[in-house]
This record gives structure tokens, C-alpha cells and sequence, in this order.
């Protein structure tokens, strides 16, 4: 739940690099602290560090530094995410327009055409009133009906043919239907690992668009951020090999690709998805993750050799002060009671939850840290509306994202945090950002019973758990926090809880796989990058 802090490229001293690191994300960089803190730090390190990032065709934001690292944004067209299948005839449904805009433009078409025939219709009826011959309207009328039949004709056809594209989108969506599962299959029973080809072909949108510009760095070592990037980078390491250079592989691995829930829409899409990052993952040198549990699972996905290290999403233990808290930005006077919650907004994370438990929480106000660096706020309005609905829209906040390094501070006047994720196979494994920033803020924590975080809170004492999407059971939660917060507080006291959970702490264990994969030498200094950033046109 971060934004970034942009700093100027000019006048930041150039230390001699111990190897150049070109890390991979398929985001903007802002919002994803994660990253934000990896370049941060390897850049601190000593390494030479070029972020790049991904960004619209239309944004010509200019490089800029986090710490030392340089971050460039690559401007990348998705044209292919539209997948092909949607774009040309089908034999399922042989009558159905190709495209949901040529239906559209079909409809608008026949709706013009007979406003037209009702215009002249209407002409020819004020005609007559104004004293015109009946003879005259009478065979205007008879010209015009011909055209009348046709119009309802065609009517009838666009009908029929929009209908049938209904029907086929439908049909298309739905995973369980008999051809759907017989197109996956037979495409990875065809090409395997590669079926992603056919499957989601937009995966090639990232590698046009960033390939040339890795290929311009001249990387000693590429650190891809998850499973989109892999691919990018893998294929960047075996040019280099051709081109006699040797370039070392990490992947970051986010999440678990299995594990996610399905594009809607789209049933191929996580087929696709799991296919490429198997396809990648044997290209990796060294693979680092974010908990214990999706480590092990990493581990017998793609038969590693080794277990990947884990470098989890921890604060940093230097925490800047914000020019307001959270408190102050709610309006609210010191002992109102204040919940607190912090990052994406979303029906998997079943934030919703929160909104309309405060109908049985008098008194008890909820931020949302929730808006992002972009400004997109349909979810955040969403659940405004909800508030209003349920009369609790004064006790509501939506407030945006505030820098990394600010968080803990910002977050840390509140009374209560809460993440109540439902049970989906990544939300089992992990220990998130929020997790990681509520602890160091030292507030007490109420999580739903997802595996690995109700673990973590119930064996440190740090809050209460309750069923997953339970509302009564987050009622009692919430209540037994608020009730006596000191008691939850108290197990922060542990200096040895809070001492591994910080990011320099799990920035050493980067360092020591960079430094493994790259003992020893040393690059030309570095240069700036240009201002203008982009792939293929």
C-alpha cells in the first residue's frame, strides 16, 4: 500500500558498481513496495541497479531514482490481450458476429436507418396537414414501405446475429463447457509448456516491448519480479549467452501461479499462465520467494534443486515520519476508536466485510489506506456507496497510499488492523506487506484463518482469528481488540518478534544470492538512461 518517492537524476554521485542488475516489473513501479525496496537496496549495496517498469503508450514519464536506483518506465502495447479467438468467426455459433463492436455497429446501423424512414413517414404526415394532396401522400407512403419492410427485416437479422454472439460469448466464458476443456487440452497435449502461445499469446506484449531495452543495459545479472517477467528475462539471459555474455537469472516469485484464481472470462488464461512460468522457470539461477510455505511449494512445482530463499515483504526499520497520521487525516481525536486497513480493495479480500460490519460497531470508525498512486477509486466507491446504504458513510475514510517508508508511522495511531482475506490457495501462503507494516506499527491484528498469517498472529499472541468471511465471527474478533488493545500490544514488547521482520534483514539474504551469482569483478560506471523509454513501434 505505498507510493513512490521520485528523486530527480541529476546530481547523484556514480560509485564503482560490484555488477549491473536490471530488475523486471509488469507494473508501474509505484504502489509495489516490494520492489520499490529490492532496487532501493541493491543499489545501496553497491550494485548498479536499472528498474524498468511498464507503462502505457500514452505516459512519457521520465526516469527517476529510488535511493541510487535508476527507474525507467518502458512504454508497452497490448494489443494481443484481446485473445484471437474473440476476434474472428466461429463454427460454434457460425452466425454470430465476430466481434462484439461489429454487433454494435450493426445495431446503431439499422437504428439509424430506421429513424430515417420514421422522419420521412413524419414529413409526409405534416405535408398533409399543411394542406397537402392526399394523392401525394398517399404514393409517399407507398414509396416509403418497401423500405419500412426491409428495415424491419434487417432488424430481425442483426437481432438474430447479436443474440447468436451472446450466446457464443457465453459459451466461450464458461470453463466447463465440453469444447473449451477440449481446446486447453489439446493445445498443451500439442505444444506443452509452450501451449501459452496459442493459449495467451498477449504474453509476447511484455517481451516486445521491454526485450530490446534489457538487451541495451547489458545486464550482469536480471532479477524478474514474478512470473510475468520470467519469460522476458529468460529469453534476455539466452541472447546474451548467443552474444557471448553471461547473464545470471533471479526470479522473484510473487505468488502461486496455480494457485490464482481464474481471468473471468477467459478459462484458458490460467492454463496459460501456469504453462509459461514451467516453460521458465528451469532458466532461473537462483529463485527467492516471499513465505516459508510457497517456498516448499515452489520447490516441488518445477523440481528444484534447491529450495528458493525466502526474502519477505518486510518494512524497513527506518521509518520516516508522515506529515499527517491517519488519525489526523480521518478528523478524528485521540481515543475514537479507529480500524485500520491497508492496500487493494476487492472481493477476494472481502473488504466489503469491514463496511458493513461497522452497522453493529457504534462509535467505531474504518480507514481504507486504499487508493493507489494511479487514482483508480471504482473499488474504493463501491464501498462508499455500501456505507451510505447502510448509514455508516461518517464513519467510513478512503484514503490514498502513502510513501513505503511512511507507512508504519502513519498507521501506527490507529487502534485496531484487519485483513480479512477468504480462503484462496495464495492467500493461504502468505505473509503480506499489511501483515508485516501492522506489526510494526504495533497495533493488534484481526485476520481471517487463512493458513500461514492465523498461524503467525495466534503463536505470537498479536490479535484474534476468526472464520474466513464469518461476519459474526469477525464481530466477536474485532470486539475482544478493542476491548483491551494494551494486552495485544504488550507482545510487541519481544525485541526478538519484530527483529528478523524488517527489510534489511531479508535485503542481506538478496545480497548473498547476487554476490553468489556474481563473486567477483567489477563493471564500467555507469551511465544514465535516456529520457525517452520504449519498445518495438
Amino acid at each position: 500500500m505505498t507510493a513512490t518517492l521520485n528523486e530527480p537524476l541529476a546530481g547523484k554521485p556514480a560509485a564503482t558498481p560490484r555488477g549491473r542488475v536490471v530488475m523486471l516489473v509488469d507494473n508501474g513501479v509505484d504502489g509495489d513496495s516490494r520492489v520499490q525496496k529490492a532496487a532501493r537496496s541493491a543499489a545501496a549495496a553497491g550494485w548498479h541497479v536499472t528498474l524498468l517498469g511498464v507503462t502505457s503508450p500514452g505516459d512519457h514519464r521520465p526516469p527517476w531514482l529510488l535511493g541510487d536506483a535508476e527507474v525507467q518506465l518502458v512504454r508497452t502495447r497490448r494489443p494481443l490481450f484481446t485473445h484471437h479467438s474473440k476476434l474472428r468467426w466461429s463454427p460454434r455459433r457460425p452466425l454470430a458476429y465476430s466481434s462484439g463492436a461489429l454487433a454494435a455497429n450493426r445495431r446503431q446501423t439499422v437504428a439509424a436507418r430506421a429513424g430515417d424512414v420514421r422522419f420521412r413517414y413524419a414529413r409526409l404526415a405534416a405535408a398533409r396537414r399543411a394542406g397537402g394532396g392526399r394523392a401525394a401522400a398517399l404514393a409517399g407512403r407507398l414509396w416509403l414501405a418497401p423500405l419500412r419492410i426491409g428495415i424491419k427485416a434487417q432488424s430481425l437479422w442483426v437481432n438474430l446475429r447479436s443474440g447468436e454472439l451472446k450466446r457464443l460469448t457465453a459459451a466461450r466464458e464458461n470453463p466447463r463447457s465440453l469444447l473449451n476443456r477440449m481446446t486447453i487440452g489439446w493445445w498443451r497435449l500439442l505444444r506443452g509448456t509452450g501451449s501459452w502461445r496459442s493459449l495467451d499469446p498477449s504474453l509476447w506484449d511484455f517481451e516486445i516491448a521491454m526485450g530490446p531495452v534489457i538487451d541495451r543495459l547489458r545486464p550482469d545479472i536480471i532479477h524478474a519480479h514474478d512470473y510475468r517477467m520470467l519469460g522476458v528475462a529468460a529469453r534476455a539471459k539466452v541472447r546474451a549467452a548467443a552474444a557471448g555474455r553471461k547473464v545470471k537469472l533471479v526470479w522473484d516469485a510473487h505468488e502461486y501461479v496455480p494457485g490464482l484464481a481464474p481471468f473471468p472470462g477467459w478459462p484458458a488464461w490460467l492454463p496459460a499462465q501456469i504453462g509459461y512460468e514451467r516453460e521458465y522457470a528451469p532458466h532461473a539461477d537462483a529463485v527467492v520467494t516471499v513465505s516459508p510455505a510457497l517456498a516448499d511449494l515452489l520447490g516441488a512445482e518445477h523440481r528444484l534443486k534447491k529450495t528458493p530463499a525466502v526474502v519477505m515483504n518486510c518494512p524497513t526499520s527506518r521509518h520516516t515520519r508522515p506529515a499527517r497520521t491517519v488519525r489526523e487525516d480521518c478528523g478524528l481525536a485521540p481515543g475514537v476508536p479507529l480500524i485500520v486497513y491497508a492496500g487493494g480493495l476487492s472481493v477476494a479480500r472481502n473488504t466489503i466485510l469491514l463496511v458493513e460490519a461497522l452497522t453493529d460497531l457504534p462509535g467505531v470508525h474504518l480507514a481504507l489506506v486504499s487508493v493507489p498512486p494511479s487514482g483508480r477509486r471504482a473499488a474504493a466507491d463501491e464501498h462508499l456507496k455500501r456505507a451510505t446504504d447502510l448509514g455508516v458513510l461518517d464513519r467510513v475514510h478512503v484514503l490514498p497510499y502513502v510513501p513505503h517508508d511512511q507507512v508504519v508511522a502513519y498507521l501506527s495511531d490507529a487502534d485496531a488492523a484487519v485483513s480479512p482475506l477468504l480462503h484462496l490457495p495464495n492467500h493461504e501462503i502468505a505473509l503480506s506487506n499489511k501483515f508485516f507494516e501492522y506489526a510494526h506499527a504495533r497495533l493488534p491484528i484481526v485476520v481471517s484463518d487463512v493458513r500461514t498469517m492465523a498461524n503467525t498472529v495466534r503463536g505470537a499472541g498479536l490479535g484474534e482469528v476468526y472464520p474466513a468471511g464469518d461476519r459474526d465471527g469477525y464481530l466477536r474478533a474485532m470486539r475482544a481488540v478493542l476491548a483491551d488493545p494494551a494486552r495485544y500490544r504488550a507482545a510487541y514488547a519481544r525485541p526478538v518478534l519484530l527483529a528478523d521482520w524488517t527489510w534489511e534483514h531479508q535485503a542481506a539474504v538478496l545480497d548473498e544470492i547476487y554476490t553468489s551469482l556474481r563473486p567477483v569483478g567489477v563493471i564500467a560506471p555507469r551511465s544514465r538512461p535516456a529520457a525517452k523509454v520504449g519498445g518495438r513501434r
